[in-house]
């Protein structure tokens, strides 16, 4: 039997995180959550992009943590030349205001071409978070 899926958070709600995406997001946490530290460790889609109009920073999320609801996985690009993979806090997210009170926007057309591990080993070589993805894998290129 599968868990429910818990109602979205209000750091999720402010981030206008849809319910379809607040589901795939728990769903992929759950799986995770399972498979973690084994050769069977889900490699997901992006689910959601998140971005700061007025600046650089990005995040694509890719599950949250089935017992921590603020906590998601994410690549992450504060505009620094270094985009992570890692865990981000949605209410620090959600809080944030920036230059003339603009907050961080979830981009609504937004649709993920690879999993995520294509995701984080573009946005290493380019040192920022890339939409546009080689066809072949970076790994697999000489």
């Amino acid at each position: 039997m599968t868990k429910a899926t818990p109602p979205r958070t209000p750091s999720a709600l402010k981030l206008h995180i849809t319910q379809a995406e607040w589901e795939q997001l728990y769903k992929n946490g759950l799986i995770q959550a399972k498979v973690k530290g084994t050769a069977k460790e889900l490699d997901p889609f992006p689910v959601v992009k998140l971005f700061y109009p007025a600046g650089s920073g990005t995040w694509l999320l890719s599950e949250i943590e089935p017992d921590e609801l603020e906590i998601a996985w994410a690549v992450a690009d504060l505009g620094m030349g270094f985009p992570e993979f890692g865990a981000v806090c949605l209410q620090e997210l959600a809080e944030f205001k920036g230059f003339a009170g603009l907050c961080i926007e979830r981009d609504r057309f937004f649709k993920a071409k690879a999993p995520i591990s294509r995701y984080i080993e573009a946005a290493r070589s380019a040192g920022k978070i890339v939409e546009s993805l080689p066809d072949t894998p970076l790994s697999k290129r000489l």
